[in-house]
C-alpha cells in the first residue's frame, strides 16, 4: 500500500494556540494619591476593567497613611484578582525627605500584590511614557490622549489613575522582557 499524501487543504484544520487573557494591575504610588488601573491583555488587545486612586487623609500620621494605601490596594486586588502587577519606579527629586516618603509609599504599593502572591515589575517613568506615547518626555496630557485611544472605555478621574493605566499598558507590552530579566538575576 503506497502512502498517498493529501493536499494541504484536505489535511485538516490546525487550530491556532489559545492566547491566555492576562489581568494586570498598574500602580502609581504616592502618599497623597496612589493611582491604580486594571486592564486585561489578550495578545495585542487591551481591555479596560477599572481605575481609581487610594487617597489617605492628609491629617493622618505617616504610618496610618501607609496603612490606608495598603488597605485600599488590598481591596482592589481582592476585587479584580490580577495575575501580575507593575509599579512605577521612583525618580529622585531635590527634596530628599519627599523622595524617602515616596519610597515608603512605593514599598507598600509593591508589598500589597506580593502578599497576594503576585509578581511585581517596575518601570521607569520615561519608559512608561515612551511605551504609551512614543516619546520618553511626553507630558501628562499626551499620555491621557493616548490612553483614550488605547483604552476607549477608560475615564480616569485623576492623573494618578491615568498614570497607573499607562503603567499597566507598559507591563502588557514589556512583561516578557521583565520576566526574562528576573530569571537571569535568579529571582
Amino acid at each position: 500500500m503506497a502512502y498517498h499524501r493529501l493536499p494541504r487543504y484536505q489535511r485538516g484544520m490546525v487550530t491556532p494556540p489559545i492566547r491566555p487573557v492576562l489581568r494586570i494591575l498598574g500602580i502609581d504610588p504616592g502618599l497623597r494619591r496612589t493611582g491604580w488601573g486594571v486592564i486585561e491583555a489578550e495578545g495585542n488587545q487591551l481591555r479596560f476593567l477599572g481605575c481609581g486612586s487610594v487617597e489617605p487623609n492628609d491629617d493622618l500620621p505617616l504610618a496610618s497613611r501607609l496603612l490606608a494605601i495598603h488597605e485600599g490596594l488590598a481591596g482592589v486586588l481582592g476585587d479584580y484578582r490580577p495575575a501580575e502587577a507593575a509599579v512605577e519606579q521612583t525618580f529622585v527629586n531635590k527634596d530628599g525627605v519627599a523622595t524617602l516618603k515616596l519610597g515608603q509609599a512605593r514599598g507598600v504599593a509593591m508589598l500589597a500584590p506580593a502578599m497576594f502572591g503576585i509578581s511585581v515589575a517596575e518601570y521607569a517613568p520615561n519608559q512608561v511614557k515612551k511605551t504609551v506615547v512614543g516619546a520618553g518626555h511626553a507630558d501628562k496630557n499626551q499620555v491621557l490622549v493616548m490612553l483614550k485611544m488605547l483604552l476607549p472605555k477608560a475615564e480616569p478621574q485623576s492623573p494618578d489613575a491615568a498614570d497607573a493605566l499607562a503603567i499597566a499598558i507598559t507591563h502588557a507590552h514589556h512583561r516578557q522582557g521583565a520576566a526574562l530579566r528576573l530569571k537571569v538575576v535568579g529571582i
